[in-house]
């Protein structure tokens, strides 16, 4: 059900969070800043890992851009590309698993690629993503990272997509746009099954967040939390999560750790 208000995250009992195995995570300006992992959001991925809390990465970032840090990182996969694939190490290697058949991937391929020309040419100022060379699934406009559109040419972004045939989302950087019916909800679906071999149980699993593109998993994870620059899309927002953590980004997605951890004291 959605939440009608954002609640501190310092009032979620401690009990509550004694079930919660893993958490979901977003990763642009949930773990990031500037698209560098931050270091209090390094050091908590570390400390849930010690504890034995499973963190998974959902994220509309590329396979390519998500490649070293699924390696790097301390997480038991990044589902890049809002579910449409699926990155994990495994003895030192990385495994790719993707969402359709490589057939499906190719016409889509092309799907994308015409959508992505009709952008740039109908709405003034669009510019494809900087990390666009290592997209698979999708496309991405830059609206907030190296480029800047207002409400009104987003908006203008996902309706040229969504006239495509596309599902499109706005994340706190990018409007993504992709083929199928995949998408954050059924990616954290897919990972959780994938990499603990059961099903994933809404009360078993906390979701960590900051933009528009959440909102699915905000309505379906109980225990939702934004890091506190969720702030600037409040007001677009039409489901929220149920709490809110004090710190921004990094320092937000800590906060979160440290009351997982503390509520796990025997891990």
């Amino acid at each position: 059900m959605p939440h009608d208000r954002m609640r501190p995250l310092a009032q979620l009992p401690a009990a509550r969070l004694r079930a919660v195995r893993g958490v979901l995570t977003d990763i642009d300006d949930t773990l990031t800043r500037d698209g560098a992992i931050e270091s209090a959001a390094l050091d908590a991925l570390h400390r849930l890992r010690a504890a034995g809390i499973d963190a998974i990465a959902i994220t509309g970032r590329p396979c390519g851009w998500s490649e070293p840090f699924a390696l790097a990182w301390p997480v038991a996969a990044i589902v890049a590309e809002n579910g449409g694939v699926m990155l994990r190490a495994q003895g030192g290697r990385l495994l790719h698993e993707y969402a359709q058949p490589e057939a499906e991937r190719l016409v889509n391929a092309q799907r994308l690629a015409a959508c992505a020309a009709a952008v740039l040419r109908e709405v003034p100022g669009a510019t494809l993503a900087a990390d666009s060379a290592g997209r698979r699934t999708d496309i991405a406009v830059d609206h907030s990272e190296f480029a800047h559109l207002d409400a009104a040419r987003i908006a203008q972004v996902a309706a040229v997509m969504q006239r495509h045939g596309l599902t499109a989302t706005v994340s706190s950087i990018h409007v993504n746009g992709w083929v199928g019916a995949h998408n954050k909800w059924t990616a954290a679906q897919w990972a959780v099954q994938r990499c603990t071999g059961a099903p994933l149980d809404v009360h078993e699993w906390l979701y960590v967040g900051d933009s528009t593109n959440d909102q699915l998993m905000f309505e379906r994870i109980p225990l939702s939390v934004a890091v506190a620059n969720i702030a600037r899309f409040v007001p677009e927002l039409d489901v929220l999560p149920a709490y809110v953590a004090r710190g921004e980004r990094g320092a937000g997605f800590a906060e979160v750790a440290d009351a997982l951890i503390a509520a796990h004291p025997a891990a």
